[in-house]
Parts: C-alpha cells; sequence; structure tokens
C-alpha cells in the first residue's frame, strides 16, 4: 500500500484518497489556451478525448473488482480512487463541450473511444472470446495498473512544468491539469494494489502485469497521434496546415511544453521491474502542496466546509 509519509509529518502512515468535487469555468478559454502553440496545445487536449470514456471504464471495472477485496484499507482506497475519477471524467467532458462550442468538433475521435472502452473492453469479452470470467476482470486491472503508471508520470510532469507558466498557458486550463496530475500522483500506487490483490499470485500475477503493459503502451502512443492529428486537423484556426508534425512536437518539447520522450518511454522498463511499486513516482508532497493552493479545489474545500457547518 501506499505508505510515502505525508507532508508534515516524520512517521510513514497511510494516505487517505479523498475526492474533490471541483468545477471550472471556461468561458475565457481561448482554444489555443497555450499561446500560438497549437500542436503542444492539442498534443495535451487529447487528454480531453481519452478520459472522459476512459475514467468510466475504470470506474466501472473497479466495481467489479470491489467484492474481491478483503483488505479494508485498499477498499477505501479503491472507493477513493473510484471518486477522484469520476470527477476527473465529468470535468473533463466539459472541456469536451467547451472544444465543440469553439467549433472544433470531437466526436470523429471519440465515438471510437467511446467503442473501445464500452465494447471492445466492456464487462464480457469481445466477439464472444472464451475468456473466463476472472481472467477477463484480471486483464482490465492489469490496463488500468498500466494506464496509470504513465497518468502519474504525466500527472508528475505537469506539476513541474514551467514552461506552460512561461508560455503564458490559460490559467484555468492549468488549474485542471494540475489539479488532477496531482491526485493522480496521490492516487498513483491505488491501481497497481488493486491488481496485485486481485490478479493472483507469483509468476502468473507478473506475467499478467507484462501483459497488461504490453498492450497499453502500443495503443496509448497510437491513440495519442491519431488524436492529436484529429484535433489539428479539425481546428478551425488552422486552415491550411491540417497534419501533426514531429518537428513541431519536439520543438514544443525542448521549450518545456511537453514531457520528454524518455521521461515516457523509461516509465516502462521501471514498471516491469518484479520488485516495482508506484509508490517511488512522482512527489506525494508536491502534489498536496498544489492541491492546498489550486483556485479549484479550494473552492470545493470550502463548500464542504460551509456544507459541514450549515
Amino acid at each position: 500500500m501506499n505508505t510515502e509519509k505525508g507532508p508534515g509529518t516524520g512517521a510513514e502512515e497511510h494516505y487517505a484518497i479523498v475526492p474533490r468535487r471541483v468545477s471550472f469555468e471556461w468561458d475565457g478559454t481561448p482554444l489555443h489556451w497555450i499561446p500560438d502553440e497549437p500542436t503542444a496545445t492539442h498534443v495535451i487536449n487529447v487528454l480531453h478525448l481519452l478520459l472522459p470514456a476512459g475514467e468510466r471504464w475504470f470506474v466501472k471495472v473497479f466495481k467489479e473488482g470491489l467484492p474481491l477485496i478483503t483488505d479494508p484499507v485498499l477498499r477505501a482506497d479503491v472507493k477513493g480512487f473510484m471518486g477522484q475519477e469520476a470527477t476527473h471524467s465529468v470535468q473533463h467532458a466539459h472541456v469536451l463541450d467547451h472544444l465543440a462550442a469553439q467549433h472544433l468538433d470531437t466526436t470523429a475521435f471519440t465515438k471510437y473511444v467511446d467503442f473501445l472502452f464500452e465494447k471492445l473492453l466492456g464487462e464480457r469479452p469481445p466477439l464472444g472470446a472464451p475468456v473466463p470470467t476472472q481472467e477477463w476482470l484480471r486483464f482490465r486491472l492489469s490496463i488500468i495498473a498500466a494506464i496509470e503508471q504513465f497518468t502519474a508520470v504525466l500527472g508528475n510532469w505537469v506539476l513541474h512544468a514551467e514552461g506552460l507558466d512561461r508560455a503564458g498557458s490559460d490559467e484555468v486550463m492549468l488549474d485542471l491539469l494540475r489539479w488532477h496530475g496531482a491526485e493522480e500522483v496521490e492516487h498513483r500506487a491505488v491501481a497497481f494494489d488493486m491488481f496485485q490483490h486481485c490478479g493472483g499470485r507469483g509468476l502468473p500475477r507478473y506475467a499478467r502485469r507484462v501483459a497488461g503493459m504490453t498492450v497499453t503502451a502500443p495503443v496509448m502512443l497510437y491513440l495519442w497521434v491519431w488524436g492529436t492529428a484529429c484535433l489539428i486537423r479539425h481546428d478551425p484556426r488552422l486552415a491550411g496546415r491540417p497534419r501533426y508534425s514531429l518537428a513541431e512536437h519536439n520543438r514544443a518539447v525542448g521549450k518545456g511544453l511537453l514531457p520528454t520522450w524518455r521521461e515516457l518511454g523509461t516509465a516502462i522498463p521501471r514498471y516491469l521491474r518484479r520488485s516495482y511499486h508506484p509508490s517511488q513516482e512522482g512527489s506525494l508532497r508536491k502534489a498536496v502542496e498544489y492541491l492546498a493552493q489550486s483556485p479549484a479545489a479550494r473552492v470545493a474545500a470550502g463548500a464542504i466546509g460551509r456544507t459541514a457547518t450549515a
């Protein structure tokens, strides 16, 4: 379990995962929310294409697994994780509405994302494949654990991405990304612990973990490139420059607007070490510090406080 030292404490203690019911106002956020950086903007915008359906799916799969949890601490972590992921899904869906209001239609891509999570990775194996129910659940839990490896890396990156501040990025979008990134660092070990708890024992469990990452890494790369290309192609402000450019992507990386390929790539062999645990990813202290100052998180905390004292 995640036993990193909590901020301001001198002893190891369990860190509770608590959902924050945040909200954001998008009226003032421009289409290219990183000024003059459409490629970097849309590479990051792929999050909004993938996460509404993806994080709803996380919650559904974890609900299937809840009856198998015998550890009360893990059960509490999983429920906290599910609450956080449900809020992430809703808030990123609102960004899709904002993009649509600015005449950037995303439905040509998101229908495939919906099909992936609702049909190919749904409650039953696709095409009636003869996979036992328990093994199908284990496979999907391994996929979620692998995805969460990347979200923890991305969450840690965005918390430290000073290049986004230097570029004059929209403050509301930055708060969304950093609030979400901080919560990904907060719960970075929960999906892994869930898989370890429900994924069997010994070498078979490790083989399932490897299989989960073997499927996840290339599919995520493909979806990200495809999603970026779709956003750039449909961007009403980019008439005449309809293609995703790897050179432009790498230029944005050099300016600190996107994570490096090395940061993303080295997350894979790290995850595949037999001794690995995601509590090694990122800084819980940094995440909690940001959540204490996030405008949206502070408003949400104030609303909870007012309700509790009413």
